[in-house]
């Protein structure tokens, strides 16, 4: 999903499949800790409409007491986190589970990790296996429709699909024509340097002066140009100009979709030449509000069906077993 002009997190659109990139999670106010660990491999994110550039004032990050830079730290392959988006004490209740007798999922066709065709010719990919999951926790038969991405609105809506499982990220354009189940995954972004100058923690007061490189007109950059004033920001084209001009030295830092730079680090590309610094940021109006499930508009039933599927796999540990499956690189 590669950054077109102006865009949250990880969006679902043709033009922002970044070269590779993944998903994850953590700080997220939904609770749920993180859990497991891995290293790494080389893949895509998520998808939605391109969105307006950053909005009015979110609070910036909380300032030290003592404004003392942090010591670099050395520069280690981030352990692999896994997602937990549901909170323990907030138990879905159990559906009318015998009211549903068949769901038909439609996903995307090309996207891998989450989507693609399997060496079977039959659909594969971590949204799959979801899809299966869920339908063996609710006990019911399941189909998987693999259709072009642009295709799968029309599709559910014209009764061809039930559910949309296909890293779509919601959007208030999107719930105006679908209902979405709470979130299984979210891609927050996150800066990089180079390894040897590595920072255990990021606060704009580090980064003053500093030269910070990112997409320009993407949210990534709307979110430094509000919160990280005294940075030298330095805007480029694509995910490959970004990249180099921090290989090179140009800029001391680069900042975008956490996924995709995950993943770039972990690779060939990279030349092992740089590595996360500080936390990642999950800013909900500039990075979004996270990938659900996509319902046909009213359709409770379906959604608080899956919504309680879905607590129910991350509670047995099934959906750590799956994710840690397709992706060993965190972008936490």
């Amino acid at each position: 999903m590669p950054n077109p002009p102006v865009q949250p997190f990880a969006v679902r659109s043709r033009q922002r499949r970044l070269a590779a990139g993944m998903i994850a999670a953590a700080l997220l106010a939904l609770a749920g800790p993180a859990i497991g660990q891995t290293p790494a491999a080389q893949p895509p994110a998520a998808k939605t409409a391109p969105a307006q550039a950053a909005p009015a004032t979110p609070s910036a990050p909380a300032a030290p007491s003592a404004p003392t830079l942090p010591p670099k730290a050395a520069a280690e392959a981030a352990p692999q986190a896994v997602p937990g988006f549901w909170d323990p004490r907030r138990r879905p209740d159990r559906p009318d589970l015998s009211r549903l007798t068949v769901i038909r999922f439609l996903t995307e066709t090309d996207y891998p990790p989450f989507n693609f065709t399997g060496p079977d010719g039959n659909p594969a990919g971590f949204n799959v296996d979801l899809a299966r999951s869920l339908c063996d926790e609710i006990k019911v038969t399941c189909t998987i429709q693999m259709r072009r991405f642009e295709t799968l609105i029309d599709a559910l809506a014209t009764n061809r699909g039930d559910a949309i499982i296909a890293s779509m990220a919601v959007t208030p354009q999107l719930r105006a024509k679908v209902d979405f189940t709470d979130p299984y995954y979210r891609a927050p972004a996150r800066f990089v340097s180079r390894r040897d100058n590595v920072m255990p923690e990021i606060r704009p007061e580090y980064l003053e002066g500093k030269k910070v490189g990112v997409i320009g007109g993407t949210s990534h950059e709307a979110y430094l140009k509000a919160m990280f004033t005294d940075a030298e920001i330095h805007s480029y084209p694509d995910n490959d100009a970004l990249r180099a001009a921090l290989r090179r030295g140009e800029v001391d830092f680069i900042f975008g979709d956490a996924i995709s730079l995950a993943f770039w680090i972990n690779g060939t590309d990279s030349a092992e030449c740089c590595a996360f610094s500080g936390g990642p940021f999950v800013e909900s109006r500039y990075f979004g509000e996270g990938v659900g499930i996509a319902v046909r508009k009213g359709n409770d039933l379906l959604r608080q069906s899956l919504n309680w599927a879905l607590f129910r796999i991350w509670e047995k540990g099934r959906f750590t077993d799956l994710w840690l499956r397709y992706f060993s690189v965190s972008p936490f």
